[in-house]
């Protein structure tokens, strides 16, 4: 009945013109075409299409068949049917009029979701490249095809295990392999014609093109990991991928480095490509994406110039390292540590000079890391950037170094960071003070104004010593360590002039804090003990607020919480006497000195 139908619509518009066709001859095809596959009568359904008779109808109206054709691929395994269903959608895209079947196949492109994503691209991607390829109106056809199929393709989960690239169970990978064979001959296209009359169109597809590989480098390259056994990376299909978005921004945009070096500039050398603002901000995270696959994953990196120096690339990197740390994604902000590290291991230690903590990113950079180290829930990813802060600091001069110290001191609001950096301090007064000539900004005034920001309680007597014990402990490290080192008579640090001061903001403080919160600490460890017994019969949960809210808890783990902190008290109190006790020991050998000499 349905073959029927079709073949009575048929004869009715053979005798039309093309310009006589109505909208209801297009909606009857499409319906009584669509019953013909619904029942079975593909057979005759093809005949249909490839009688040469029917060649006006086909190109006005065929387009319509196409849906239900492609659905019939999706759903249908008998391999007889499906050779039959792609001979259709063959003939279909060889006659039809290419400005539909070019909607249509890209509305066949945006129904799906999940994994028959990458089913119907992988199916459409040819048919579509030979319809645009039959268009005048190249770059519009190109940009439109290449936005609905990123758009599509970025729904779909980016694999990061070496079992997730091999699986690839959403056929992401795929797609990236079949989308770079798409794109090759719009790319050779705008190659051939650098020099074709047709300039404007040709610029046109060009900045079509770029769009797309910048898109491309956001995703899924942005955060794409990729396989560290050198034997394996040319099996990887997503640094396969990145090499040949890299290859076509090489090919059809300015020079390589003009491209790579530019980017941020008040004035760019490839301003051509005309993004939106929020193009633009995607933009940063595309060449940051690239500065990592050439700098890190070496991609193309023999196209610069070999005359760059090292502080040049970290200079220029620091930029997209800031981009990477200002992510949250484990897979996105671990980039940024490897270019870090990249950029780094290629200079001296101490040869970074402090005015380039004049630009924006070298202070940027490294309070990222602190977040990453604070935050991150992978603890090898912290360990890494705990490292990497380590290395930055070892790079730079002496000046930036305290600059530096001065500025995470103020900003990290994190005990254990803060005496990370106590540490580094006490390290660097002590290579100081073994040098013939002493560094001016670890010894003397600069070092008192430093050492402000290090011995005092923020809240005085108040200060909570359990959240602060990591600083707390460092400060007094330090502070033994100055009163052994540095003798009165020679007070090179500053550290005697300061004693008094030191005294009252530091040490008389600590005294009172340790005094209180270890009398509060008993009384609740009192407390909890009176309370076991009734709290062992409700069988309840109690809970404590000692130095804030700790959750409930059953009472024997709140009682080694609270032994825990007492013992911290100890510890910060002995370490505090031997302090004094130094200090007491030193003042009085002086005097005696001086009494001698006298």
């Amino acid at each position: 009945m349905a073959v029927e139908e079709l073949q009575s619509i048929i004869k009715r518009c053979q005798i039309l013109g093309e310009q006589d066709f109505k909208e209801e001859d297009f909606g009857l095809f499409q319906l009584a075409g669509q019953r013909c596959i619904e029942e079975g009568h593909i057979d005759q359904l093809l005949e249909i299409i490839q009688n040469e008779k029917n060649k006006v109808i086909i190109k006005n109206m065929g387009w319509n068949l196409v849906g239900p054709v492609v659905r019939c691929l999706l759903r249908n395994d008998k391999e007889d049917e499906r050779k039959v269903y792609f001979l259709m959608l063959d003939l279909l895209v060889k006659l039809c009029n290419p400005k539909e079947l070019l909607l249509g196949l890209l509305e066949l492109i945006e129904e799906p979701s999940g994994k028959q994503i990458s089913q119907i691209i992988l199916l459409l991607l040819q048919p579509l490249q030979t319809v645009i390829q039959k268009l005048h109106n190249r770059a519009y056809s190109v940009g439109l095809a290449l936005s609905t199929l990123w758009s599509q393709l970025s729904l779909l989960p980016v694999p990061y295990s070496k079992e997730q690239i091999q699986t690839d169970d959403y056929g992401l990978c795929q797609c990236c392999k079949a989308l770079v064979e798409f794109t090759k001959p719009f790319v050779e296209e705008v190659i051939d014609e650098k020099e074709n009359s047709l300039e404007n169109e040709n610029e046109k597809l060009k900045d079509e093109l770029l769009k797309f590989c910048f898109k491309s480098l956001k995703f899924p390259l942005l955060t794409a990991q990729f396989l560290e056994q050198f034997e394996e990376a040319g099996n990887d299909p997503l640094r396969c991928f990145a090499s040949e978005i890299i290859g076509f921004l090489s090919a059809i945009g300015h020079p390589f480095s003009k491209m790579i070096f530019n980017h941020g500039r008040k004035k760019k050398t490839w301003d051509y490509l005309e993004f939106e603002e929020e193009e633009d901000k995607q933009l940063a995270d595309s060449m940051a994406s690239l500065a990592y696959l050439v700098f890190v994953q070496g991609i193309s990196i023999d196209q610069l110039p070999m005359v760059l120096s090292p502080l040049y690339l970290l200079q220029f990197n620091m930029g997209h390292i800031e981009v990477f740390l200002q992510r949250t994604e484990e897979s996105v902000f671990s980039k940024g540590l490897d270019l870090l590290e990249n950029g780094l291991l290629r200079i001296e230690d101490n040869s970074l000079l402090y005015q380039y903590l004049e630009i924006k990113s070298f202070l940027t950079v490294p309070q990222g890391l602190v977040k990453v180290m604070t935050l991150c829930p992978i603890e090898t990813l912290r360990k890494k950037s705990l490292a990497m802060l380590q290395l930055y600091i070892n790079k730079l001069d002496s000046q930036g170094k305290y600059t530096l110290f001065r500025c995470l001191l103020n900003t990290s609001n994190h005990s254990g960071v803060e005496a990370f950096i106590i540490q580094n301090i006490k390290n660097q007064i002590d290579t100081s003070l073994k040098r013939t000539h002493n560094n001016k900004w670890f010894t003397g005034p600069q070092l008192i104004s430093l050492l402000d920001l290090v011995l005092f309680l923020p809240e005085g007597a108040e200060t909570d010593l359990l959240q602060n014990s990591d600083r707390i402990m460092a400060s007094l490290n330090l502070l033994r360590y100055l009163v052994i080192k540095d003798n009165e008579n020679d007070n090179q640090t500053g550290l005697w002039t300061e004693l008094g001061k030191i005294e009252n903001n530091f040490l008389k403080p600590l005294h009172t804090g340790l005094n209180m919160s270890k009398a509060h600490y008993e009384a609740e460890i009192k407390n909890s003990q009176e309370n076991s017994q009734e709290v062992q019969k409700s069988k309840d949960l109690c809970s404590i607020t000692v130095g804030g809210d700790l959750p409930n808890m059953p009472p024997e783990m709140q009682l080694k919480v609270l032994h825990s902190a007492l013992f911290t008290f100890d510890l910060i109190e002995s370490v505090l006497a031997r302090v004094e006790e130094l200090i007491e020991i030193k003042t009085k050998s002086t005097s005696e000195e001086n009494i001698g000499i006298k």
